[in-house]
């Protein structure tokens, strides 16, 4: 299939703040808006070190924020399906979750175990979105893509570095991806659906503004009695809370009581509270388990 494409004018927005789901954080001196691949291009041009936003659900920004020109994906949220062929072309900025309930509705299966995941799809691509359900790339045949120096880059699914919260895909644009899904009962993929989205009330922060799993699964290095043996990826938050850390907080962020990876803003929150606790809950499951917790969370600061 070949990338959508969608008529809009671009406009660029001086000192314009961002949302993230963390609801703190600093803005863009610059924002751009583009609706259509020519216009990616053209910011490109325009900052060639541009920050790409997707829907700001695994985002902090500094509460500063950010110098380079801003690329919001939220115009280019056009959607192709091929029900025939199992085939769906979506663009960066198209909503992940929508795309999950549309696919269920005809019948398309291979998504739906990524319910409850804030992304759009671009992000999704990036980060290699998943959880206890599957990963983003499990569906992933071919990425379309913009390169810093505006040239168009097209990657088969074998040609993309998909890994654990990876794809290798961070110094590109990405403007669009074809996923290739499979035909099932809807009933059945509902179903599966709403015990994806049941476990996940079940266990995590839902309501809460937070941004998801701060920290990766870490591998251990070696054993930790109770936790997991050499080579085994283990949980985060189980860490987190053996070192003691649920419920700590700074200044108006909170480790989440539900789920010790969660980290939660209250009112009167500021970026640096957030950024200040997750140092402080790294240190502390190094200090305690010596395994160092790398972010899930994507951090925009000013370079220093």
């Amino acid at each position: 299939m070949s990338p959508v494409a969608s008529e809009t004018s671009l406009t660029i927005i001086e000192h314009a703040p961002i949302a993230t789901w963390f609801g703190v954080g600093g803005g863009a001196r610059r924002l751009a808006t583009p609706g259509t691949v020519e216009q990616v291009r053209e910011c490109v041009e325009l900052d060639p070190s541009l920050r790409v936003l997707g829907d700001g659900a695994n985002l902090l920004i500094d509460d500063q924020g950010v110098p380079e020109l801003v690329l919001d994906t939220g115009q280019l949220n056009a959607v192709r399906w091929d029900e025939r062929a199992g085939a769906v072309c979506a663009q960066a900025g198209a909503s992940l979750p929508a795309l999950i309930i549309e696919a269920v509705r005809r019948g398309l299966g291979g998504v739906e175990g990524l319910a409850g995941i804030p992304a759009s799809v671009g992000g999704a691509a990036i980060m290699n979105a998943g959880g206890a359900f599957g990963e983003f790339a499990d569906t992933v045949s071919c990425v379309h893509a913009i390169d810093r120096d505006g040239r168009d880059v097209v990657l088969g699914r074998g040609e993309i570095d998909f890994g654990y919260r990876h794809s290798g895909l961070n110094h590109l644009i990405v403007t669009s991806v074809e996923l290739r899904l499979t035909p099932e009962d809807p009933l059945v993929l509902r179903e599966r659906l709403k015990e994806t989205m049941a476990y996940k009330k079940r266990t995590q922060p839902m309501a809460a503004d937070s941004a998801g799993c701060v920290f990766k699964n870490p591998t251990l290095h070696q054993p930790i009695e109770s936790v997991g043996d050499t080579g085994q990826r283990v949980s985060a938050g189980l860490l987190i809370d053996r070192a003691g850390c649920r419920g700590l907080h700074v200044g108006g962020a909170e480790v989440s009581h539900r789920h010790a990876n969660f980290i939660i803003t209250h009112e009167h929150a500021r970026a640096r509270d957030v950024i200040e606790l997750m140092d402080m809950v790294a240190r502390r499951v190094l200090d305690a388990f010596g395994v160092t917790l790398t972010p899930e969370v994507v951090l925009w600061r000013r370079q220093r």
